[in-house]
């Protein structure tokens, strides 16, 4: 059975019943099935060498599941890629776990987190991996991705995408054999262990648990960002994809009495720094905007030196400058520098965080913001498989 609920009623007080019209959040209602779901998290990739131990007690075990022995609690120890796989402590293997007993945490590199630890060779180096349960997981992400003092619908709607984007990679990541997800936001989320935990982040996980987003019966990308700078983007017009849920709409971040200052940025480089940046073309002499979004963000970019000539294209802009967003003009100083100003910080796709914060603020709840940024989406039951 499915039920809908209309948010224009809400939305229409904030910007106007014309921007509302036909915006669903759809609710599955399903058995409550609730499964246990385990996270593998990549904490320390491709290295040579990295600490870890346990606040109690240990257990070791090899690659077949014996026991090898037990680490003292509260003690680092160094795992090292050696021939033949891994060193620690007074063993070698192919492989360790590290379980720690009674409820304990784990230590990996300079962090404590839940679960227990995996250490296996890759690459040229080592992988130490956190298997740790998806609930227990967002007790951490929620708080590296949103300040835990915002409000409880804005945490809510954090836990929700985070734990759909968790499970996203985690489907997509099915033919690695060693992790589903790493622990930076380059490309996955915030991931500190117990350090960004606080009990507004064990209410957003607890209130939200087994909940995820689906379009058409499948998992979304819940992609998120810090603000928009006015607007969110259409996803074709960041990345070379379309998806149907991640369509633009007018973001209310601009208009928060806090002072986002990377939100409304300015940057400013020297043609040598452009240089350093963009290989192969030399002096740059000129940057040129080519096309833009409906919403004003970059599309394409040329930067032009005198050996060469770059094209930048959607989100390429961003990281290949390493600038807040793609969303910014560009005028030269006296010096023959180049000014970006620009507004907004992250790819501007799916939820923007303090646009969330803001309707959370003005009496949205979590359904109803996830159901504005993230449309036609139904609200689903994880299932056990």
């Amino acid at each position: 059975m499915k039920f809908q609920l209309l948010l224009g009623g809400f939305f229409s007080e904030l910007k106007g019943r014309h921007w509302w019209i036909g915006i669903l959040l759809w609710f599955v209602l399903l058995a409550p099935v609730q499964a246990s779901v385990i996270m593998r998290v990549a904490i320390a990739r491709e290295v040579k060498q990295v600490k870890v131990g346990a606040s109690t007690t240990a257990i070791v075990k090899d690659s077949r599941g014996k026991t090898l022995g037990e680490l003292p609690g509260m003690k680092p120890f160094p795992a090292q890629a050696v021939a033949g796989g891994i060193a620690l402590d007074r063993w070698q293997s192919g492989l360790f776990w590290i379980e720690p007993t009674n409820k304990g945490y784990v230590y990996i590199g300079d962090r404590w987190f839940r679960g227990r630890i995996l250490v296996v060779p890759t690459g040229n180096g080592l992988t130490a991996v956190n298997w740790v349960d998806l609930e227990e997981y967002l007790y951490s992400v929620i708080g590296g991705e949103m300040n835990s003092s915002w409000p409880e619908e804005a945490l809510k709607a954090q836990a929700i995408a985070a734990r759909t984007y968790a499970l996203y990679e985690r489907e997509r990541q099915r033919r690695n054999p060693v992790y589903d997800l790493g622990d930076s936001p380059d490309r996955w989320q915030i991931y500190k262990g117990i350090s960004s935990e606080s009990p507004k982040t064990y209410n957003a996980a607890d209130q939200t648990a087994g909940q995820i987003l689906t379009y058409n019966n499948q998992i979304i990308l819940s992609v998120f960002h810090a603000c928009s700078g006015g607007h969110t983007e259409n996803v074709e017009d960041v990345w070379s994809t379309r998806e149907p849920y991640l369509r633009a709409v007018p973001d209310f971040d601009q208009n928060i009495k806090e002072n986002i200052k990377e939100c409304n940025w300015k940057k400013t480089f020297t043609p040598g720094e452009i240089s350093a940046r963009i290989s192969g073309i030399g002096n740059v002499k000129d940057m040129i905007i080519e096309n833009v979004s409906p919403f004003k963000s970059v599309k394409t970019l040329k930067i032009i030196g005198d050996k060469g000539t770059k094209i930048l294209q959607g989100e390429e802009v961003r990281t290949a400058l390493k600038i807040n967003s793609t969303r910014f003009i560009v005028n030269k100083d006296a010096n023959g520098s180049f000014i970006l100003q620009g507004l907004g910080f992250g790819h501007g796709l799916g939820m923007s965080q303090w646009g969330a914060y803001e309707l959370a603020k003005r009496g949205a709840n979590h359904l109803q913001i996830l159901g504005y940024y993230y449309r036609g989406v139904a609200l689903t039951p994880i299932q056990a498989k």
